[in-house]
């Protein structure tokens, strides 16, 4: 059935395909019997695909990535898909328009996206009026939060706690999404001291809480080694939840695509699979190298089974997708659900 209905989508450019996908889903799960039907067709509740990471449950491991559900307006219908979390967002306090359009390419190819969107998005409080609407309480919801493009770095911080107060009663867990490489400056945050200082001030206001929420970071595929140390002391020190490994990159190495089509394309980042070497390799490197001191959500480059099952191999706790599922719909969702009973 996604086949066909890719081949219509694909006709349309990638973000104006993107809105009709939700508006498809949201139909569909208002006509009756709808959401039982997808589910029939894509979920598994079987309990042993049941995980519980950071103090959280989730009904199965595969999660959906922020970028998908900027406004958090489909997170109940996505889930209806069979997914065991969604992730909301980025969100930041203040509505953006975001960059300047066109901003979202497929390169089909390789099964990939360069998208250079810029957080466009209705705000925080916007996104907490649709979270409060939430009616399924078994399907865990993270908030993804980052901060507004004309905010200076100096100022960031205030943004992330604006983000993260507003979405506070709305959301199980929170990511600080300070990786994107789409916002001007915003990968400066990911220096060690700035980042230290951000996550320690959440924290803080995190423990003035009656309820604490996990507090993730997601980071960028593009650091080095020597920087993943720094992310690993710096989860030490400010006793964070876990980290999402990895955004997307903004390296163009071994795509097929000429030189003159990247260009025409500009900048963004690179999404989809030649991202999945890379990001399995950083959630290796931070497992090992922190003795499995956090958990790891893996992201990147998952567009069947076998690639779900070798981040989860890595060390990845769960996993999300992005763009394997636009490539390949929600029947990779109960796959790699299926895979993964079936190695137990």
């Amino acid at each position: 059935m996604y086949k066909f209905l890719k081949l219509l989508l694909f006709r349309f450019n990638p973000e104006k395909a993107h809105h009709l996908t939700l508006s498809l889903l949201k139909s569909v799960n208002f006509l009756p019997g709808g959401k039982f039907l997808l589910n029939q067709l894509y979920g598994n509740n079987h309990p042993k695909l049941v995980r519980t990471v950071f103090g959280l449950h989730f009904k199965n491991p595969v999660g959906l990535a922020a970028g998908l559900d900027k406004d958090a307006i489909a997170f109940e219908e996505l889930g209806s898909l069979g997914f065991g979390f969604i992730e909301v967002g980025t969100v930041t306090p203040k509505p953006q328009l975001g960059n300047e359009k066109p901003r979202l390419f497929r390169l089909i190819k390789e099964e990939a996206i360069i998208n250079r969107m810029g957080f466009n998005n209705k705000g925080a409080e916007s996104a907490a009026q649709h979270l409060k609407k939430r009616k399924n309480k078994t399907l865990i919801i993270g908030g993804n939060i980052g901060k507004n493009k004309l905010t200076p770095n100096e100022n960031a911080t205030q943004d992330y706690i604006n983000g993260f107060n507003t979405l506070f009663d709305h959301v199980d867990y929170f990511v600080v999404n300070v990786s994107s490489p789409n916002t001007p400056n915003l990968r400066d945050l990911q220096e060690k001291e700035p980042l230290t200082k951000l996550l320690n001030t959440l924290q803080d206001l995190n423990k003035t809480k009656s309820v604490k929420k996990p507090i993730l970071l997601k980071i960028a595929p593009d650091l080095t080694n020597s920087q993943l140390d720094d992310i690993i002391e710096i989860i030490n020190t400010t006793q964070i939840a876990g980290v999402i490994a990895t955004n997307t990159t903004i390296l163009r190495e071994g795509l097929s695509v000429s030189k003159d089509a990247l260009e025409k394309i500009g900048a963004g980042g690179l999404s989809g699979k030649p991202l999945a070497q890379r990001s399995t390799e950083v959630i290796k490197y931070l497992k090992q190298k922190s003795g499995n001191a956090f958990p790891i959500i893996g992201v990147g480059g998952i567009h069947s089974a076998k690639d779900a099952l070798e981040k989860l191999d890595a060390g990845a706790d769960l996993i999300q997708l992005y763009t394997g599922f636009i490539y390949k719909g929600p029947k990779l969702i109960k796959e790699i659900n299926d895979a993964l009973l079936a190695v137990k």
